[in-house]
């Protein structure tokens, strides 16, 4: 069990880590801003970063999920799944109904769009017939997590103010380009500080991206085992998760790669995560039944099959 203390002193480094990362966020897309355009393409560049967040947070999750080739899943074709979706809706204090998403592909994975008001998760045919009911329990109470908190409005967030500070570094590439000419003419000098930081932030915007990525997908595991407490149940799903991606690397490089930079993931590494589970494991038990049981959909359904779409 999550002892409430350490979860509420967690949720404060948490949120301690997202505002310093979106204030390195915003620091990097200021920059070349004001290279561009001075005080006022600073301005404009953070106000088209808050109307694109606005926008987004207004576009419907079912939109989104239905652009990413998910299909609504009724309760008469998984209602094992459904009720076990309404109980963790429930225990984090959620008061809209599931809304339960389905994409037929084989890849293990589940992933949430929208906020506590307007949510929904998406989970894969692989997730549904290769996890047991208890690791499929540990699985949705993470992605129940992420909705509860917000994470995916925050991290549109970072992505708007990511592609923003590529686009702004474009346009003062551009700028210099043209210029180019009559520097090279004697009338003026290469800006060396300038050329440095247009080739600085975009990786730096990306980075900070990621990092703040990683950090909501370590509080997502502890809220999830707050609501479930059950860490072992979370903890066979990822091993099952890096099962078969370890299999996907090793059919397309021929053996795993034998170097991964942490820095550059999306998620923690699973060992890291599995470890931190593993340190708050006191007295694990099986709230959503036996081990062994998997809980197949009952009809196969019908879905449109888009090709090119990965999945987190």
């Amino acid at each position: 069990m999550v002892l409430e203390h350490e979860l509420g002193r967690h949720r404060l480094f948490n949120g301690l880590q997202t505002v310093l990362i979106l204030g390195g966020l915003t620091l990097t897309l200021s920059l070349p801003g004001y290279l561009l355009a001075g005080p006022g393409g600073v301005l404009m560049s953070l106000s088209a970063v808050i109307v694109t967040a606005v926008m987004m947070s207004w576009m419907p999750a079912r939109m989104i999920l239905a652009r990413a080739g998910a299909e609504r899943l009724p309760p008469s074709r998984a209602p094992e799944v459904h009720a076990l979706l309404r109980h963790l809706y429930a225990g984090a204090g959620l008061t809209i109904a599931p809304q339960l998403y389905y994409a037929p592909s084989a890849e293990i994975n589940a992933f949430a769009v929208g906020g506590p008001h307007d949510g929904g998760i998406a989970v894969t045919d692989g997730l549904l017939r290769l996890l047991t009911r208890r690791e499929l329990g540990g699985v949705l109470a993470h992605e129940v997590s992420h909705l509860r908190r917000g994470d995916t409005r925050v991290m549109s967030i970072a992505t708007a103010m990511t592609r923003m500070t590529l686009w702004l570094t474009t346009a003062v590439q551009l700028a210099i380009l043209i210029s180019l000419p009559m520097m090279l003419s004697g009338e003026g000098s290469l800006p060396w500080l300038t050329l440095l930081t247009i080739a600085v932030a975009p990786t730096l915007s990306v980075l900070l991206s990621l990092a703040l990525s990683r950090n909501r997908e370590y509080t997502a595991d502890m809220e999830a085992v707050a609501l479930t407490g059950d860490p072992a149940g979370l903890a066979s799903a990822l091993v099952v998760l890096e099962r078969q991606r370890s299999g996907w690397l090793a059919s397309l490089f021929g053996r795993r790669p034998p170097l991964e930079i942490a820095w550059l993931r999306t998620h923690p590494s699973t060992a890291a995560r599995i470890h931190r589970l593993a340190e708050i494991d006191d007295a694990p038990h099986a709230p959503f039944g036996d081990t062994d049981e998997v809980m197949p959909l009952r009809r196969p359904i019908p879905t449109r099959r888009r090709s090119g779409h990965r999945w987190r």
